[in-house]
């Protein structure tokens, strides 16, 4: 019995020699060799479809000269995304309320089904299948995923109203070219030789030596890396702190990149959109995060309005799985051993879709437990928002 693996070398060698006919001629003549399963072997080391193989044994045992001529090189019916430039735009239009995304894994998915996606492009005027469907979604880095178990707590009943809600703002201002932004601070990472996740390519036999225990050094500890990432451009700016994780330390990082990147992209711009978590240093409870976002929109002299996503759901946010998640897969394998080594390698960052990514470290000292006076909150120019006003606000500029 021929391998697998014989044929796969076989068809790889002989089908990019041959013409549309004679490959399937050929594909078929096998076929009938091996017997019974012979057309499933052979769809699956030659990359021809069963139709084409079946096709072939119809030809091979009608016999007689061909009643059709050979299909020029590009011919037959063009894919709909050819006929359909617009398609995966409208496609990925659906999709994107209701996106998830894993912020260690670049992949993403959608809880919506294939007939349903189709029945709502038919509406708009494509003719689809949900097949075709499917294989658009696996071409865009989509999958069917199971339900898993990682939010804590109970889902707030307007959590999906909360989604559409912040995916309204950030396209309203996209659509005007304004700043639209995404924060968090990455999990904080041990800085010496420790073991770091992942593989690199190394001399066999030759692993890079680290640690055996995972204790943070008193004198270099760990690296507390916040992400500002430009939804609208695809740029991401990390503020790498030495400190603490606060939401001074937070406000710094926004307003550095402002500095840096920001006016001289959004040179003419009011106002700026941040979407973050509801907890952690930039949580929508933390008072000092307000009183320091007051200063900010006083600083860069533009309104600041803040859509922070539902309790629970922080996995969810375009900075985990569009910024963080290609910083992780940039440094697998690579033990952190300075801070120095941090900011180069998340500077390193890029991806083939064109994703940018500048980081500078931070050793500035941020103290915590910072209390906020009622007074304090009183003299803030917070507008919230008619829908969750806690957890959407706008902060005007004095």
């Amino acid at each position: 019995m021929v391998s697998d693996e014989d044929l796969r070398n076989k068809y790889a060698g002989i089908i990019p020699l041959l013409d549309e006919r004679q490959r399937r001629l050929i594909a078929a003549a096998d076929a009938i060799s091996l017997g019974r399963g012979g057309v499933s072997k052979i769809a699956r080391t030659s990359g021809l479809s069963r139709t084409t193989v079946h096709t072939g044994i119809a030809e091979l045992r009608e016999g007689g000269e061909p009643k059709e001529g050979i299909r020029r090189e590009g011919g037959g019916r063009k894919r709909i995304i050819e006929l359909e430039p617009c398609l995966i735009k409208e496609l990925e239009a659906l999709l994107e309320p209701d996106t998830r995304g894993d912020p260690m894994s670049p992949l993403r998915w959608t809880c919506k089904g294939t007939r349903q996606l189709a029945g709502a492009l038919s509406k708009k005027g494509f003719e689809i299948s949900y097949p075709v469907v499917a294989e658009l979604l696996h071409e865009l880095g989509y999958s069917l995923q199971a339900n898993v178990k990682t939010i804590e707590g109970k889902d707030h009943p307007d959590r999906d109203k909360q989604f559409e809600y912040i995916n309204a703002q950030v396209k309203a201002r996209l659509k005007k070219k304004l700043p639209v932004i995404s924060v968090d601070t990455k999990k904080k990472e041990l800085v010496g030789e420790y073991k770091n996740t992942g593989r690199e390519w190394r001399k066999k036999g030759e692993p890079r030596k680290v640690n055996t225990h995972d204790f943070p050094g008193k004198e270099i500890g760990r690296a507390v890396p916040y992400g500002v990432y430009d939804i609208g451009r695809d740029i991401g700016w990390v503020n790498v702190g030495s400190d603490n994780d606060t939401a001074s330390f937070a406000i710094e990082s926004i307003r550095c990149w402002w500095r840096s990147m920001g006016r001289r992209l959004y040179p003419d711009a009011k106002e700026l959109l941040i979407c973050a978590d509801s907890g952690g240093s930039n949580g929508y409870r933390i008072r000092l995060w307000k009183v320091e976002l007051q200063r900010l929109a006083d600083t860069m002299g533009m309104d600041v309005t803040v859509c922070h996503f539902p309790p629970g759901t922080s996995k969810w946010n375009k900075v985990e799985h569009r910024l963080f998640s290609y910083i992780s897969m940039n440094w697998r394998g690579q033990p952190l051993t300075s801070h120095e080594v941090i900011v180069n390698l998340i500077g390193a960052t890029t991806t083939r879709s064109g994703l940018r990514v500048k980081a500078r470290l931070d050793r500035k000292k941020y103290p915590t437990k910072v209390k906020v006076s009622d007074e304090e909150m009183g003299h803030l120019n917070i507008k919230p928002h008619k829908f969750h006003g806690e957890w959407n606000y706008t902060v005007k500029r004095s």
